[in-house]
């Protein structure tokens, strides 16, 4: 038998003074009913209720019986009340990991909004350049760039990540104006150094880019080289030389004039950007409210 179900009907026919009345509120026959009262009973060992043909009252087993029924259904229902509330409101701590330049310059500004939105999420962001794994390192969603090589994850594109090539007015004025890739040979240049998993690392310091005819590869011998692209930004804006940087993180110093864009007519290649989660059919409400918003704030172009 259903116990829960009999002592639900049990209680409501307590409350609504009979058999019949409790049938009709559950759409069930007063047989059906009485039958589940009486397994109840049966399953107990005690009367609960004195019934005749015109009324029906609880016995002393059956006014404590009854109390307890009613605080174990409570009961019930709150703890199916929060678990319906865990599948549909977005709480609970997310764990999450970004690139650097984009986590810094991008996401952390905007978790500002995604906080007052879902004010009962409590975010983990780890801010990173090493390619995680979203199982092993117990992230929920990774923002990435480059190559999707684990099909295991579920990607949403984003806007893909520009670079640009500048340096200091300072700096141009001293040493001139490189008009065409070649002429980065004769100039100081400032490299970013990827770590040993990325798929952009090469043996020697390498700037592609993408002109009229095509695609060009500049080999370089870097005046500084560092795994830190604020480094380099700071290094540039001293006017120590030219620098390829994210534009997300020079548009500013370019429109102030403190950085100068170079070689217009030439373009570093767009890489893309992915927001991954793992793949899973009962995806949480608060790894779907991240993905949301990362998609509908940074799938446009920045």
């Amino acid at each position: 038998m259903d116990v829960l179900k009999a002592m639900g009907l049990f209680v409501r026919a307590v409350d609504t003074g009979s058999l019949t009345a409790a049938a009709v509120e559950c759409d069930l026959s007063p047989t059906m009913v009485g039958n589940h009262l009486q397994a109840l009973e049966d399953r107990l060992g005690t009367r609960l209720l004195n019934r005749t043909t015109r009324r029906q009252s609880l016995t002393e087993f059956g006014k404590v019986y009854y109390d307890c029924c009613v605080e174990i259904l409570g009961l019930v229902g709150d703890a199916e009340a929060r678990a319906l509330e865990a599948q549909t409101v977005p709480k609970g701590r997310l764990r999450v990991t970004a690139p650097v330049t984009f986590g810094i310059e991008l996401l952390m500004p905007a978790l500002a909004e995604y906080g007052r939105l879902f004010p009962m999420i409590d975010l983990d962001v780890v801010i990173t350049d090493a390619v995680v794994d979203l199982a092993e390192d117990g992230f929920e969603a990774a923002i990435r760039l480059g190559n999707l090589p684990d099909a295991d994850l579920v990607a949403r594109p984003l806007a893909p990540y520009r670079l640009t090539i500048c340096g200091a007015p300072a700096y141009l004025a001293a040493r001139g104006e490189p008009m065409k890739p070649e002429d980065l040979g004769r100039h100081d240049c400032l490299a970013y150094s990827y770590s040993p998993r990325s798929e952009w690392r090469s043996v020697q310091a390498v700037w592609r880019m993408i002109g009229p005819d095509g695609e060009v590869s500049i080999p370089f011998a870097p005046r500084l080289q560092t795994d830190s692209a604020e480094g380099l930004r700071r290094a540039a804006l001293t006017g120590m030389g030219i620098v390829m940087l994210p534009e997300i993180m020079v548009s500013e110093d370019i429109a102030s004039g403190r950085l100068a864009r170079l070689l217009l007519g030439y373009a570093p290649p767009i890489r893309p950007m992915n927001l991954l989660y793992l793949r899973d059919r009962r995806m949480s409400p608060k790894l779907r409210s991240f993905i949301d918003f990362v998609v509908n704030r940074f799938s446009a172009q920045f």
